[in-house]
């Protein structure tokens, strides 16, 4: 089993905001830092799980496991709908590859439980500002 941390971070809202990603498990402990520009803090929790997706996607597991600390993110996945046009293009591009793997779950987790993912993301700001 794949588990794929995602988090998200935005120094305003909207301001400039990155990605963290912590992803292990079958013999991978990948960690990605990305800094994608000037959005709001749920587009950026939004791109964080397309992002987590694709790179999941890349290694090739049957089973995926996605844990992330935004309440819109993982109801919006568990329910396949999202309220806001806004966010309509990143649930359909999630859904999508969730449907790539054999096994797909999806979790909430508190802050304390994805410290990782949050340090990527606050790390991709301060590279783009640093």
């Amino acid at each position: 089993m794949l588990e794929v941390y995602i988090d998200a971070a935005s120094a305003g809202n909207p301001g400039p905001s990155g990605i963290g990603l912590f992803i292990k498990g079958e013999g991978h402990h990948i960690q990605i830092s990305e800094y994608i520009g000037e959005t709001n803090n749920h587009i950026a929790e939004f791109t964080a799980l397309v992002r987590g997706l694709e790179e999941a996607q890349k290694l090739g597991p049957t089973l995926v496991s996605v844990r992330s600390d935004s309440k819109i993110v993982v109801a919006s996945m568990e329910k396949e709908y999202v309220k806001n046009e806004e966010f309509k293009p990143y649930l359909e591009k999630a859904l999508s590859l969730a449907t790539s793997f054999d096994l797909f779950f999806i979790k909430w987790v508190p802050d304390s439980q994805n410290k990782a993912a949050d340090a990527l993301a606050r790390k991709a700001i301060q590279s783009k500002n640093g």
